[in-house]
């Protein structure tokens, strides 16, 4: 049997990682600046994670969610305690694409509404809600293709204000920060006003932190940068540092409903022991502030360089984007073979800038300096 062709591989094997940086099977050493896709939060293989990891799994690595889980309890208030929301409930699940289709299955449940709005290029998961709310035809099956969705532009108040006034709109959905979409921001104003018109209208507001946030963004959300305050939060990603997992934090307007939402695996031991883990790392460790710091000096550093290459650099923290005059794929390619740096992409000609949370100034000069060389 062989794989099923989805990905395009590059053609490198990784076999350990630590901090920002990762070793391939002929023991290349790599700089880190994309964390497999905005994943490894607390930096590859740290030892207070893979401490806590190890001896759970010495304990126990699994029971359903028939029996308590007290490891769910203590990070439930941790969580709550770390990002504010502390009268907010929490659902564990194992992935964003969950996170998103059970905030919207739960919008729906508390509106009896269907209609979503999203923004344009959105990218809210691929499983059947979430990729119907994903801006990307090409991955939209025609049994996903329901026409709840509506795709509006990005900061256009007006545009969504002519929708949510139908009256019958459950939900609108926002990155606050887009990642797939290319690191584009919605403005505090668009969001301040958004949240206004989802009170006036009666729908909910969710915001899709599971890229944007968890610290990357040098706030523990991104929405909290732009003074609102969302009915849902989804997350995923960094919540785990590699271990699949996924949640929402829904707040207190929302009634819990035995049977409604539900699963296997979400929430088990291991996924609550990587999380707690990692909430130990950010905290002992400083990582949103040091998200906030070292993203800045980036972003100024590569404007610095005033490379005729680069058209823009935009972003929030460590979730920069770096726009290019041309398509990217010969310069990730650069700095991925000659350079030996892992970066991300969006769109055709925007370089995606994620690494992990702990990366120190000398690793993001090392960056700007492997950065220089390929666009110089």
């Amino acid at each position: 049997m062989e794989l099923f062709d989805v990905y395009p591989l590059f053609p490198v094997n990784i076999v350990r990682g630590k901090g920002c940086r990762v070793w391939d099977d002929k023991d290349t050493e790599y700089l880190d600046l994309y964390g497999g896709h905005a994943v490894i939060s607390i930096g590859h293989c740290h030892p207070h994670y893979v401490g806590m990891m190890t001896a759970q799994l010495n304990r126990l690595g699994f029971y359903s969610n028939s029996v308590v889980n007290r490891l769910q309890v203590e990070l439930a208030d941790r969580l709550g305690r770390a990002c504010g929301y502390e009268d907010y409930r929490l659902f564990l699940i194992n992935s964003g694409a969950e996170a998103n289709e059970n905030a919207m299955k739960l919008a729906s449940f508390h509106t009896g509404r269907k209609r979503i709005l999203a923004l344009e290029q959105a990218f809210h998961g691929r499983t059947s809600l979430a990729v119907e709310a994903t801006d990307n035809p090409k991955i939209v099956a025609p049994v996903n293709d329901c026409g709840h969705v509506a795709f509006l532009p990005i900061n256009d108040l007006e545009a969504w204000e002519k929708e949510l006034r139908k009256g019958d709109v459950a939900c609108c959905m926002v990155e606050c920060i887009q990642g797939v979409g290319g690191i584009r921001m919605v403005t505090a104003e668009f969001m301040q006003g958004l949240r206004r018109l989802c009170d006036e209208t009666g729908s909910i507001l969710i915001c899709d932190e599971i890229q944007c946030g968890y610290g990357r963004s040098g706030r523990f959300f991104a929405h909290q940068h732009l003074g609102v305050k969302p009915d849902v939060i989804t997350v995923a990603k960094g919540i785990g540092n590699g271990f699949p997992m996924g949640a929402v934090l829904i707040s207190p307007r929302f009634e819990a409903v035995y049977g409604r939402l539900g699963t296997t695996f979400g929430g088990n031991h291991l996924a609550c022991t990587a999380a707690l883990a990692v909430l130990d790392v950010m905290e002992s460790e400083n990582l949103v502030q040091n998200a906030a710091k070292t993203g800045e000096y980036l972003m100024q550093a590569i404007r610095s360089l005033n490379l005729p290459l680069v058209r823009d650099v935009r972003g929030r923290g460590l979730m920069i984007g770096i726009e290019l005059n041309e398509p990217y794929k010969e310069y990730r390619q650069r700095l991925l073979f000659e350079e030996h740096c892992f970066t991300g992409c969006s769109g055709t000609s925007t370089l995606r800038i994620l690494p992990p949370l702990c990366i120190t100034q000398e690793e993001a000069d090392m960056f700007i300096g492997k950065l220089k060389n390929v666009l110089k």
